[in-house]
């Protein structure tokens, strides 16, 4: 059974926020722990669960988590001198994770994507599901109830004591994708045992204007009353004296070729990039995403590998940002594998993040400018000693990764004020993807502090 090296430990002495936590884990309940990020919400859950199993009230715990944060864990078991827990981490090949499996261990740690997998491996008998206690690392990625991740686990959860869910954006879309989360907690006594009976009573149906779902009066209220006995949140700034993190948005101007491309695709949905290759966006989806295409400086082909690009005026805002810094290192989040692309060849020094040993380098102040993916640099990275600047070359929809992206300088241990540049394009689908992060930003910022003063 793998366990830490005694080499290198750290004494835990926990605040007094930590322990409110960890005296809610020794409870045994199931709970949703809403932890900003920065506030140790792994090293004190693996406290609490360590009580747990020394009562002998667990005894084998699932730990499912976002593969990237697989080493987190890994590393906070070895880290802690007050940990004594044996892990096993299952992932890698089917064989390797049916190896990790006969481990007899304390933790066992998964990957989300693996956890199909495993709660297939017992057939049609859930009943030999061997975990009493699951952990879940970033559980809004279980907000949907129609994820077939969120059906397997639904399988097993009579088989289940208790089920921890963590995560810093308890609702990045709206209320909706609470439904899911809390009814891994109670089996749907508080939201109610089906999706579709939690929409009909907190919702109302916008048709024939539209067919959104809206919250009706004082459904928010009702909702967060219900669930505020098993759901806790701390934010970062009650109890962390972070720097101060200033938001700069910066406009460029599309220019005239661009501009018409983003005017022919906006108004009929297809456009011709040349006369051998015209571009059709299939539904209001998809037409968005190649408006950001263009907004961003680039845009695929229908084969949906090969691009043209349209223009550099982002790339001329970031070459100025890079000079301003002087030196520093600034970190550079992109949404298309273009942009990724076009990044590269404008600037040779860029360094991916995927590239081994380039996050330890990075930290070391060793890379000018690191290249970062929203969706696979947002969870379980820590880059805060590396530079306090970064950029956002194009945004996403995600309120989740955003918050998460952003918080991978602006977080404990940080040492300098954090700049984050937004680079928008003037009159273009960039301002209303901005608008949109702002508007959940208020729906996730209603429900943690309605949560926060209910547990005060």
């Amino acid at each position: 059974m793998p366990r830490r090296s005694d080499t290198y430990m750290t004494d835990f002495t926990p605040h007094a926020y930590q322990l409110r936590t960890i005296e809610m884990v020794e409870t045994g309940r199931s709970y949703l722990l809403g932890l900003d990020m920065g506030l140790g919400k792994t090293v004190t859950t693996l406290t609490g669960v360590q009580t747990l199993i020394r009562n002998r009230q667990a005894c084998n715990v699932l730990v499912v988590c976002p593969k990237l944060v697989v080493g987190t864990w890994v590393n906070e078991i070895e880290k802690w001198s007050h940990l004594a827990l044996g892990y096993s981490v299952v992932t890698g090949s089917q064989r390797q994770r049916l190896d990790a499996l006969r481990v007899e261990a304390d933790v066992y740690i998964i990957n989300i994507d693996n956890l199909v997998w495993l709660i297939e491996l017992l057939g049609k008998d859930p009943s030999r599901w061997p975990f009493d206690t699951v952990i879940i690392d970033e559980s809004s990625k279980f907000k949907s109830a129609k994820t077939k991740r969120f059906k397997a686990l639904r399988r097993v959860r009579p088989y289940t004591e208790r089920f921890l869910l963590l995560t810093g954006t308890p609702a990045p879309q709206g209320y909706q994708g609470l439904w899911s989360q809390v009814y891994l907690l109670d089996g749907g006594d508080r939201l109610g045992r089906s999706f579709h009976w939690f929409q009909q009573r907190y919702y109302y149906k916008t048709f024939p204007q539209s067919y959104e779902y809206k919250l009706r009066p004082g459904a928010g209220e009702r909702i967060l009353e219900s669930i505020s006995d098993i759901c806790i949140t701390l934010c970062a700034e009650d109890y962390l004296t972070l720097p101060d993190l200033h938001m700069i948005p910066i406009e460029i101007e599309l220019p005239m070729r661009a501009r018409d491309v983003y005017r022919e695709l906006e108004l009929t949905m297809v456009a011709e990039l040349s006369a051998l290759e015209t571009v059709d966006a299939a539904n209001a989806a998809v037409l968005t995403g190649k408006l950001l295409q263009v907004s961003n400086g680039a845009l695929y082909h229908e084969d949906g590998q090969s691009w043209t690009e349209l223009h550099g005026a982002k790339l001329d805002v970031l070459e100025s940002i890079v000079e301003e810094a002087n030196g520093a290192p600034v970190l550079v989040f992109y949404q298309y594998k273009h942009d990724f692309e076009r990044l590269c060849k404008r600037f040779r020094s860029a360094v991916s993040v995927k590239e081994p040993g380039a996050v330890e380098r990075w930290n070391k102040g060793e890379v000018p400018l690191l290249l970062a993916h929203p969706a696979s640099a947002g969870y379980g990275i820590n880059l805060q000693e590396g530079g306090s600047i970064m950029v956002w070359f194009g945004l996403n929809w995600s309120l989740e990764l955003y918050q998460q992206a952003n918080a991978r300088l602006h977080r404990q241990g940080q040492a300098k004020p954090v700049f984050c540049y937004q680079i928008l394009a003037r009159d273009t689908m960039d301002h209303e993807v901005l608008d949109r992060l702002a508007n959940k930003r208020e729906v996730q910022d209603v429900l943690k502090q309605y949560l926060k003063r209910k547990a005060a």
